[in-house]
């Protein structure tokens, strides 16, 4: 009985060594792959350790060195009597390879140990594998706001760093409101939650900003995000420097740029003929928006987000609220004619779902004419991603109640506006039927998009 479980011991103990075995020459060899500019190092790092060999031999006038050459001579001697040169020098040559690697691992893990965050057990060399994957990584531009930005985002940065999201600045509900009326800040909500989207800490920090005081003298009701990037903005002097400097703070992979500085505030003309003012009220007007603008009209766009469209390889328009979160972004001249400009792949990404005071009954045709109508009929993306799954039975009957629907995709009208569909399932729906887009899975079939785009040019 005993000997029995002595063996299986010993085997348990061989299968665990194989797999660290493995698991760790694995690792060495990463340190080979390309485009880490590590091969070259240690190159010159094997080279030097010779080179300050002959330097020793040469200063001590050979004496030690040829004494210890000979020892390894005849130890070699004997090596090859044993076995053939053919079996034992690449067994010697491999073996102080081997050491070296080892070597050189073990000081890079001794240098790791320092400097990575208590509890992160990745390997350095996974930490620079991906790092070099995501920076050489497109160059994403995404025009929008709301949720619908952030979740693209939370999906986007697991393919490239190099993201620029420009977000409007027509918000004028909730704690956003208050501190534009109260401090004449822009309203940092919607950048608040890009921020905490391209975090490298995404849960904790969305959990943090999203924090509302429910207590406290004029606190209550305020997100501590917003407050936040309104201190940052009175320290650094405006919302542009404020969002930079949080972004270094926050590890933000990419960059997030309000669409203009300027106090913009939104309205809309109804079908009806009454003239709604303020982001927050236009939802609530409950009727069919005919026209939309702002105040002041023309706004100025911010410089770096004028650079990013251009320096871009690829532009994503949405999801998001229509007239509230894409529109604004394009009452800004300057932006609807750089990414009208440019000559790269260009899609729209099409909401869900209606919504209600905004897009009550509008088909995928209907969004886009209301996006060229805000732009002088100038096309600024070349195909729509739209949905082509059916939420579930309880989703549809929740939305029902809200006089929210599917958003009908009309085929035929989609082609006579000259857009390519690119139908996809990129749903993410929870137990309450709450839908929304599928982060990772929007990404990637956003990716794969622009990887087709650019093989077909």
């Amino acid at each position: 009985m005993s000997i029995g479980l002595f063996r299986q011991a010993l085997n348990a103990l061989h299968v665990n060594s194989n797999g660290r075995t493995s698991y760790r020459v694995n690792q060495w060899f990463k340190w080979l792959s390309p485009g880490l500019s590590v091969k070259r190092w240690l190159l010159i790092s094997v080279s030097g350790v010779l080179l300050a060999s002959l330097g020793l031999a040469i200063w001590i006038k050979l004496t030690p060195i040829f004494l210890a050459l000979e020892l390894l001579r005849n130890f070699l001697g004997v090596l090859t009597n044993i076995l053939p040169n053919y079996i034992s020098g690449p067994l010697v040559l491999l073996g102080g390879l081997l050491l070296l690697l080892w070597g050189q691992s073990r000081t890079v893990s001794s240098i790791t140990e320092v400097l990575r965050p208590q509890g992160d057990k990745e390997e350095l060399i996974d930490v620079l594998l991906a790092h070099r994957r995501l920076y050489r990584g497109p160059k994403i531009v995404v025009v929008g706001g709301g949720t619908g930005l952030s979740t693209l985002l939370r999906g986007l940065k697991t393919y490239s760093a190099n993201i620029t999201a420009i977000v409007t600045v027509a918000d004028d509900g909730g704690s956003s409101g208050r501190l534009r009326q109260e401090f004449g800040v822009l309203p940092p909500g919607d950048i608040r939650n890009c921020l905490a989207a391209l975090a490298d800490e995404e849960k904790l920090l969305t959990e943090l900003f999203q924090y509302r005081f429910r207590a406290g003298d004029g606190l209550t009701g305020h997100s501590f995000g917003n407050l936040f990037l309104t201190a940052m903005s009175d320290i650094t002097g405006d919302l542009e420097r404020a969002v930079a400097a949080s972004s270094k703070v926050l590890a933000v992979r990419g960059q997030v740029l309000p669409a203009t500085l300027s106090d913009v505030r939104l309205w809309a003309e109804l079908v009806d003929g009454r003239r709604i003012e303020g982001e927050s009220n236009i939802p609530k007007a409950g009727g069919r928006i005919a026209k939309i603008g702002c105040i002041p009209e023309n706004p100025p766009a911010l410089p770096a987000a004028i650079k990013a469209i251009k320096e871009a390889d690829y532009i994503i328009i949405g999801p998001g609220s229509l007239y509230t979160s894409l529109i604004p972004n394009l009452l800004v001249p300057e932006i609807a004619e750089a990414i009208a400009s440019v000559n790269i792949p260009r899609i729209y990404v099409c909401n869900i779902m209606t919504q209600p005071g905004e897009t009550e009954g509008y088909t995928v045709a209907d969004h886009i004419q209301a996006i060229d109508q805000v732009c002088n009929h100038v096309q600024l993306f070349d195909a729509v991603l739209v949905h082509k799954k059916t939420p579930s039975a309880q989703a549809l009957i929740r939305y029902a109640q809200q006089n929210s629907h599917p958003v009908f995709l009309d085929r035929e009208a989609v082609a006579n506006l000259g857009r390519r569909i690119v139908p996809a399932n990129i749903l993410d729906e929870d137990e309450c039927g709450v839908v929304r887009h599928d982060p990772q899975k929007l990404a990637r079939v956003l990716l794969k998009w622009y990887s087709g785009a650019q093989h077909g040019k």
